[in-house]
Order: C-alpha cells, then sequence, then structure tokens
C-alpha cells in the first residue's frame, strides 16, 4: 500500500511494526501532519519489519490504508480515542527483505528509525557485538535476520545508489542507543569486510541518541471491543497506551528532519540525564514490579505496583540508590520516581508481568548494574538495588522448576547456559560470575556478599508471603 501524496514528499522508515511504534512514534507524526504546514505534511511514514512474524498486521493496515484506533487512558481511567493517519506506506515482508531496502535505498528517505529490543542488538558488556548468537552469525555471513543485517543492505543500495545521507534512530532501551548501535553497525561492516562503505556510513550516517517513553500494552480483544462500543468502528489493528508520552533527542539529523517540535518532542543537545532518570527510574523499577508480582501469583503491573511490599521495594531502590547515583540532575528525581509510580498503578492499562518481566538478561546490565557500581564507587552499599537481580535469581529459579505461570521470553536467553548456572554446586556463585551480566563486577566478592543477603531477604518475603495466604 503507497498513499504518497507527491513525488516531493520526505519518507520515514520505521522498522519495527509492533504497538509501541503505533502508540508513541508514529503519533507524533500523525499530530505534526495534522497541525503543521505544507512542509510539515511532506513527510510520510512507511512502516516495515525484518521478521514475519508481523505479517498479519501489515496486512491489516495495507487494507486499512495504514488508519488505525489508538485508545489512551489516564491514571485516573479517563479513556480517549484518535484515529492515527500517519502511516502512508506499508511495506511488505519478504524473506530477503527487498521491499524494505528498496523504500531505505530511496532518496527521498531521509530519517530510518527502529525499534527491536534490547536484546535484538546483540551487544556484549563491553558494547561488543556478540558474535555467537546465530541470527548475528547468520547475517555476518551475508543474510538479513537482524537490524545489522538490514540496515547494511540498506547503506549499500544508498551507497551504490547515490542516494545521499541518512539519519538512523534509535527508539529502544539501550543507554547511549544511538552511538551504541551505530558503533554495532560499524563492527559489523568490519567483520564483512565492508571497508568502502563503512568509509561512507562514516562521512553520510548520523545516529543520535534518544530516550522514548509511553507504556504501551499488547493489544487484547477487549481493546478492540472498547474501540468498537466507543466510535463504531470494528478495527483489528486497535492498540491502546496510556495517556503520558515523552520523546526526547540529540537533533543531530543527517538530512533534515521533520520539526517534531512542533508537537512536544524535546530536541536536545544530550539526551544523557534523561536516558539515565528513566533507564534506572522508570525502566528497572518496571521489571523489578514485574519479577517480584510473578512471584507471589499476580499478572498485572498495577496489582504489584498496589501491593505495599513491592512498591516499598522499587520505592526504596530509586530513593536510596538512584537519586544520589543521579544528583545532580536537570530533572526533579523525586517528582519523576512518584510519577512513574503513579504511572504503573494505572489499573486501566492492564499491562502484563509476562511482557516487563521479558529479557532480563539484557535488563540486569543494561538497567540495574550501573547503579550498583555507581554505589559501590562511592562507598555506598546498593541493598534496595540488590532486591532486583535477587528478584530475578529467584524468578530463573522457578523457571527451572516449570513454575513460572507464562513463557519466559528473552532475545538473548541461553536456556541451556542458564540451567547449567543454576545446576552449579554454588547457583548463586554461578549467577554473580556472568560476566555477560556483570561486567567488571562479575566474579567480584563484594556483588556475592550483597546478592546473598538479597536473596536471602527475598527468601524470607516469599514464604511469608506464602504463609499469608495459606
Amino acid at each position: 500500500m503507497s498513499n504518497r501524496d507527491s513525488k516531493n514528499d520526505l519518507i520515514w522508515l520505521h522498522i519495527g511494526a509492533g504497538s509501541f511504534h503505533r502508540a508513541h512514534q508514529a503519533v507524533y507524526l500523525h499530530h505534526l501532519r495534522e497541525r503543521g504546514n505544507d512542509e510539515d505534511r511532506r513527510w510520510q511514514l512507511a512502516l516495515a519489519n525484518i521478521r514475519p512474524d508481523m505479517a498479519p498486521l501489515l496486512q491489516a493496515l495495507q487494507q486499512s490504508e495504514g488508519r488505525y484506533t489508538l485508545e489512551t487512558v489516564t491514571p485516573q481511567g479517563q479513556r480517549a480515542y484518535e484515529t492515527i493517519r500517519a502511516i502512508r506506506d506499508i511495506v511488505p515482508w519478504d524473506a530477503q527483505l527487498k521491499s524494505l531496502v528498496k523504500t531505505g535505498a530511496e532518496p527521498r528517505t531521509r530519517v530510518i528509525s527502529f525499534t527491536v529490543t534490547e536484546g535484538g542488538y546483540y551487544l556484549d558488556h563491553e558494547h561488543r557485538l556478540d558474535i555467537h548468537q546465530p541470527d548475528l552469525a547468520a547475517d555476518i555471513d551475508g543474510e538479513r535476520r537482524t537490524i545489522y543485517g538490514a540496515i547494511t543492505a540498506i547503506l549499500q543500495a544508498r551507497h551504490d545508489g547515490n542516494a545521499g545521507g541518512v539519519t538512523l534512530l534509535n527508539c529502544d532501551n539501550l543507554r547511549h542507543n544511538g552511538e551504541r548501535f551505530l558503533g554495532g553497525l560499524q563492527q559489523f561492516l568490519a567483520l564483512r569486510g565492508h571497508q568502502d562503505l563503512l568509509e561512507w556510513v562514516r562521512n553520510n550516517v548520523t545516529s543520535p541518541n534518544s530516550m522514548v517513553d509511553r507504556i504501551t500494552p499488547r493489544p487484547t480483544d477487549a481493546v478492540r471491543q472498547r474501540v468498537k462500543e466507543a466510535t463504531g468502528v470494528d478495527d483489528p489493528c486497535a492498540l491502546m497506551a496510556e495517556s503520558f508520552i515523552q520523546w526526547v533527542i540529540e537533533d543531530d539529523f543527517k538530512a533534515g528532519r521533520p520539526a517534531l517540535e512542533k508537537v512536544g518532542v524535546e530536541m536536545v543537545a544530550s539526551v544523557l540525564p534523561y536516558e539515565e532518570a528513566k533507564i534506572r527510574i522508570l525502566n528497572a523499577s518496571h521489571s523489578c514490579i514485574a519479577w517480584a508480582g510473578t512471584l507471589i501469583g499476580l499478572n498485572y503491573i498495577h496489582e504489584g505496583t498496589a501491593h505495599e511490599d513491592i512498591h516499598r521495594m522499587a520505592w526504596d531502590y530509586v530513593t536510596q540508590d538512584v537519586i544520589p547515583s543521579l544528583t545532580p540532575s536537570p530533572l526533579d528525581l523525586e517528582a519523576y520516581r512518584d510519577t512513574t509510580l503513579a504511572r504503573f498503578g494505572n489499573p486501566a492499562i492492564q499491562d502484563t508481568n509476562q511482557r516487563v518481566a521479558a529479557d532480563g538478561f539484557s535488563k540486569i546490565p543494561g538497567f540495574i548494574r550501573p547503579t550498583i557500581s555507581d554505589s559501590l564507587a562511592r562507598g555506598h552499599q546498593p541493598r534496595a538495588t540488590a532486591q532486583l537481580p535477587a528478584l530475578f535469581f529467584v524468578f530463573l529459579q522457578r523457571w527451572k522448576q516449570g513454575a513460572l505461570s507464562y513463557e519466559y521470553q528473552d532475545g538473548v536467553f541461553d536456556p541451556a547456559a542458564t540451567r547449567a548456572m543454576l545446576d552449579a554446586a554454588d547457583p548463586l556463585r554461578a549467577y554473580c560470575a556472568d560476566p555477560l551480566l556483570w561486567g567488571e563486577l562479575a566474579g567480584s566478592s563484594s556483588l556475592e556478599r550483597l546478592l546473598r543477603e538479597a536473596v536471602a531477604d527475598i527468601d524470607a518475603w516469599l514464604a511469608a508471603s506464602t504463609k499469608m495466604s495459606a
């Protein structure tokens, strides 16, 4: 489906057809087209996916000419409905990603953004490519299974066709996401032996850091039913999100950009303080609530947030360890903490523990380890932070026992290696020695002492919880 208005239009290509993009970046571009001037309306959004799993959604969007309904809900339960019309081109999936490469290689394509989740970047604790991952290894050999293989094919086509420079915009919760993706891409090109393309990228591509935020649960039939009742439209592509939305981007675009600041995007020189606050306060405490809630039999994030003990775990983690680590900050960190927990407590979101508990093997090093490292470096014992990896360790023990209420999902999960770790003579010592999780802290006595105390606390809490529910 192509609904472009003119050959003078400029294309923003997004890779990753999941819910978050449609509730976040597409909404900003929709508002700019609706409220902006003729120059703003030149920007057209094209949507693609690397894997075939989103093919049914892409087909449904094609039938609706890219239109879909977004339901938003406030913490007070107020719902609103909006038809989003930003997507003007649906890029069909094919095994060789030929249609994606063709769209990405058009000279009119000036921005290529992507959401593939943290594990999809295959970066180890030193932020280098983990070339042992099968999909990444296949792409190094010439396939197109990962973001690196897909972007390389696009950039090669742009290079060969003199299509000009382009901005690559990461929209995932990866710390320093733009620079780390670009570093991974350059390493990927070197491993492939693409020296000419590597030099071209250095001169023609930018990859600004960004921070994105909006809680977006997986769509359900209940959302579709509410949309139908409220609007009269039976929309198979309907989805919902919280009313809160934020996007912060470093203003480093190679070939022009939409005037996103007109619709509330914060264009800044450095995204670092926003990114650190979001990753450490929001993302890490989100995982804390999901792991803890799962362990006591809860299904939803708002249930865990309302639980006094779990709420205290998250609050203490932020207050005792994160805020001192991030001070001074241009943000009001206490207010950010309180707003975050209020958002998590929104019962209308119905965000599942299964969704938020995913990708723990990326979240420990990305979201949680930095606060432990910072605290230890300044002589502070981060006991509140240690509760989080302790929760994940007990969560993994439950996984090994087959005692989780859902299937655990993780982009860099190695089930055999995890079972071997948990079968070790001292499983917690093996957990603390994993360099992919702990980097420079791996094997340290200070980390092991912290986590032994924390795991004992979690085990005692769970035992008490079981007695109370008996």
